[in-house]
């Protein structure tokens, strides 16, 4: 997650570090997402109830949608708790991605690196965050130790990373976006 510190994974700061980045109103021809502004696109503001015209979303609407439904919904409040910046990560990814897709990058690579079940039981990839998922994240931390995180964030972001390509391989119209996902989505916990 880019301009934020991911130590602390404070909701606040992770919110407009993206709105900061996505800025105001955009509506570029080749994004399948449509206008958006603050990063929220026109579909998620008239979910959440913004009956307005895009350009005039105001900042605090979209922090308020960026905290409801890519932070607490999702549960990655629970995750922080445990692993700041790996809950820096799924936020981030879910905002570009939908946090089911983070969540399932991070089941994964839970599943991936648990030793063949030894460290913890595999965990199903239901791109939910429930007690399962979190339990396999304790039990990751507490068999890999301090550097686990970082390499739990590693693995998440590879698979990101296959994702972007892709997208792009499928989609030759997504590849304006490419560079910048790359650069800007990842590797930077």
């Amino acid at each position: 997650m880019p301009n934020a510190d991911p130590s602390t994974c404070d909701a606040d700061t992770l919110i407009d570090a993206v709105i900061d980045r996505e800025g105001r109103y955009v509506n570029h021809p080749t994004d399948r997402g449509g206008p958006t502004c603050w990063g929220i696109t026109e579909t998620v503001a008239r979910a959440e109830g913004y009956a307005g015209d895009m350009r005039a979303l105001p900042r605090t609407v979209a922090a308020a949608i960026y905290r409801r439904r890519y932070w607490l919904q999702p549960r990655f409040d629970r995750v922080a708790l445990r692993a700041p910046r790996i809950a820096a990560e799924l936020f981030d990814t879910g905002v570009n991605m939908g946090t089911a897709t983070a969540t399932g990058f991070l089941q994964r690579a839970l599943n991936a690196l648990n030793r063949g079940a030894r460290d913890y039981p595999d965990i199903a990839v239901d791109r939910l965050i429930g007690p399962r998922t979190l339990s396999a994240l304790d039990g990751f931390l507490a068999a890999r130790g301090k550097g686990g995180e970082t390499i739990l964030l590693r693995a998440m972001e590879a698979l990101q990373g296959e994702r972007y390509i892709a997208l792009a391989e499928r989609r030759p119209s997504q590849e304006a976006f490419l560079y910048g996902w790359l650069a800007n989505r990842i590797g930077q916990n």
